[in-house]
């Protein structure tokens, strides 16, 4: 895989509250591949966000290992302002909370060839909401 699209959500009921995560990988023509949802416990909508992008390179590597890792370019699209304008260095991290997530996602990046993080529409990242969605009403 030269390419993968990951579209990641993350969302919690109360804030902080329950949370959940929602991961669809894609290839380099957007068709899905795989997806991935899962209950996280109790965190804010931000650390919901930073978990779900946390997720989608963790899986990517135990899926695929190291080696194909480090020759992959990624393109992370979510709708949380917040996670992407951090990542791309416009926003600074105010809430302490939220940095060792930061770290931990900028450290996991380092296993790839590039990762990058794109801003989408919500109504561009419908999946990753269904998923959240879905294991936060079970």
């Amino acid at each position: 895989m030269k390419k993968v699209i990951f579209y990641i959500d993350g969302g919690a009921v109360g804030n902080p509250g329950p949370a959940a995560i929602g991961v669809v990988l894609c290839n380099e023509k957007k068709e899905v591949v795989r997806t991935f949802s899962q209950k996280i416990g109790q965190k804010t909508n931000n650390e919901a966000e930073y978990s779900a992008a946390i997720f989608a390179l963790s899986k990517f590597k135990s899926l695929f290992g190291k080696k194909i890792a480090k020759e992959t370019e990624v393109e992370i699209r979510s709708d949380s302002q917040l996670l992407v304008n951090q990542m791309n260095g416009k926003f600074k991290i105010l809430d302490e909370k939220i940095k060792p997530f930061f770290i931990e996602l900028w450290n996991q990046k380092l296993d790839f060839k590039k990762v990058s993080f794109v801003l989408v529409p919500r109504n561009q990242n419908n999946l990753a909401d269904s998923l959240v969605k879905k294991e936060l009403q079970e």
